[in-house]
């Protein structure tokens, strides 16, 4: 039972602080499942979040699967309302709010204020994603060259990950 608070504690603070999505407090949540915590390891965290990554809808579902990991059927019930139901609450809220305030200053100047954070904290998750998935040379050409290639054109997802895949299974498993 105390594993289950916990987890509701741990993943409503993340929910609130996730300015800019999910991949924003990646960073600070692998600090806390894996290194503060001890719930599981640096691995056990990057597959969740591989398998987060290539499942469909949304990725940060991957929270789900950390409490299911660490506390069943109720951690996974657990974690996934402590994780969404703060934002779907907060986003309601602060909506209406937004919507009065349409022509004022303050809302003007605070999304000048929140845009480049929001920036900041998504690199911040982008850089924690790349520190825990590139372990190679190859993992790293692989991730280049699919920045070089999204960065120029726009491509389906789905082929870009296959060759990656492809490429991974030609050149790097022998």
């Amino acid at each position: 039972m105390y594993k289950l608070y916990s987890l509701a504690w741990v993943f409503a603070f993340l929910s609130i602080v996730a300015v800019g999505g999910g991949t924003a407090v990646l960073p600070e949540m692998e600090q806390l499942v894996v290194h503060h915590f001890h719930w599981m390891g640096d691995q056990q965290f990057r597959d969740i979040y591989s398998l987060g990554q290539i499942a469909p809808g949304p990725n940060m579902l991957m929270v789900m699967v950390i409490g299911y990991r660490l506390a069943g059927i109720a951690g996974a019930a657990v974690v996934g309302l402590a994780f969404f139901l703060p934002d779907c609450i907060l986003t309601f809220f602060a909506n209406r709010l937004w919507s009065r305030l349409s022509e004022s200053r303050w809302r003007t100047a605070l999304q000048r204020g929140l845009a480049p954070i929001a920036i900041g904290l998504m690199l911040s998750g982008t850089y924690a994603i790349a520190r825990l998935s590139i372990s190679n040379v190859m993992g790293l050409a692989i991730a280049a060259v699919t920045f070089g290639v999204l960065s120029w054109r726009r491509i389906n997802p789905l082929l870009l990950i296959s060759a990656g895949g492809l490429a991974y299974l030609i050149f790097a498993v022998r």
